[in-house]
């Protein structure tokens, strides 16, 4: 709400900035929000326009996979035809990185459990820094090293922590860094607690994100505690929600978990009751009208919209938003900070609240 002063989340952690093309991570930057694309690299067309759809829906920055030599040889076009920076995702040939540098992509996200020797390591490093291209050091717990696997037993937390922090002095050692880490693994908890060691011991601009984290329904859960968590604290600078279902979805999802946290873009949050035997009026299909409505016309206006049901919660939260609507038997309240505005039959209410936030006035 607009009047509400006290902080959600704890200070956010310093850490250094970097650059991905024109969006800065880190540096106390806005928390971006990441996707990858599904389609294959080298259908330039299909590829691009994916991109655009991720773009529309709110992506800051869009991850590509390049694990053909066609996807290595598509990518100066992708850069061209993009209107985001590209990160391209290299696993096991380094040769593909040096042509992502090559093709101007704004990001090379390199895999230290798959990526071989240090000597091709320190190749990509020497021409990441001659074209200014940052890297994201990308742990993940489905492919650590096998020595680290081997001491640890299971990708524990420590285990993503060491993989990391070895390649990160591999970096310095050879004068880079322009370093972003991610440590990402299936179980929440796991992951948690990953990030926290790398944010306790590093100033390097962090990548969030639960890799493998399975359906919009689970993985959404899944992000959002692991996400969740981690940004309450302050910790994160960008983030990516991985899910098995369009790519869409992604930024959606994550744009939502930022907002719950006031950490995201200027939108309307939608504040809905959960709903009793007290449910005073056909609430669900309105609340599912509004935030479609809300979502298509994409309103910049930062507000919080109550939509409740029943007379015990309902006046207080509506009055305590910044449009609320409280449902009685056949009509509506609608509350502007507090104040009754009007009373409108239910049948007007999805008209009633989008017309007062189109006309929105402090």
């Amino acid at each position: 709400m607009a009047d509400v002063t006290m902080a959600t989340v704890r200070p956010r952690r310093h850490s250094r900035p970097v650059m991905v093309g024109n969006v800065q991570i880190g540096g106390g930057a806005p928390i971006s929000v990441q996707s990858m694309t599904t389609s294959k690299t080298h259908d330039v067309e299909t590829c691009l326009a994916e991109i655009a759809g991720l773009v529309e829906a709110g992506a800051d920055i869009v991850r590509v996979a390049v694990p053909r030599p066609e996807d290595a040889n598509a990518l100066g076009d992708i850069v061209q035809g993009a209107t985001v920076p590209i990160v391209a995702d290299i696993h096991f040939n380094h040769r593909y990185a040096l042509q992502a540098i090559e093709a101007g992509v704004a990001k090379v996200r390199l895999n230290p459990g798959n990526i071989g020797k240090e000597e091709w390591e320190r190749e990509v490093l020497i021409a990441a820094k001659e074209a200014g291209t940052p890297i994201r050091i990308g742990v993940n717990s489905g492919s650590l090293e096998k020595d680290i696997l081997d001491k640890y037993g299971y990708p524990q937390p420590e285990a993503l922590f060491e993989s990391a922090m070895r390649h990160v002095d591999i970096c310095t050692k050879n004068g880079f860094e322009d370093l972003i880490i991610s440590v990402k693994h299936s179980d929440v908890f796991f992951m948690i607690q990953a990030y926290r060691l790398l944010a306790e011991r590093t100033d390097y601009p962090l990548h969030l994100g639960v890799t493998e984290s399975g359906s919009l329904k689970n993985g959404t859960i899944k992000s959002s505690i692991g996400l969740g968590a981690l940004l309450a604290d302050g910790i994160g600078d960008t983030i990516r929600v991985s899910l098995a279902t369009h790519s869409v979805h992604e930024v959606e999802v994550g744009h939502q978990i930022l907002k719950s946290l006031r950490l995201g873009r200027p939108g309307v949050n939608i504040i809905a009751c959960p709903t009793c035997g007290r449910l005073a009026g056909d609430m669900f299909p309105i609340v599912e009208e509004v935030e479609a409505a809300v979502a298509k016309r994409k309103f910049t206006k930062d507000l919080s919209v109550a939509i409740m049901g029943c007379a015990v919660n309902g006046p207080g939260e509506a009055a305590g938003a910044d449009l609320g609507v409280s449902l009685g038997r056949g009509r509506a309240h609608l509350f502007k900070r507090g104040e009754i505005l009007r009373t409108v039959d239910e049948g007007e209410i999805v008209e009633a609240i989008l017309e007062t936030i189109e006309g929105w006035e402090d």
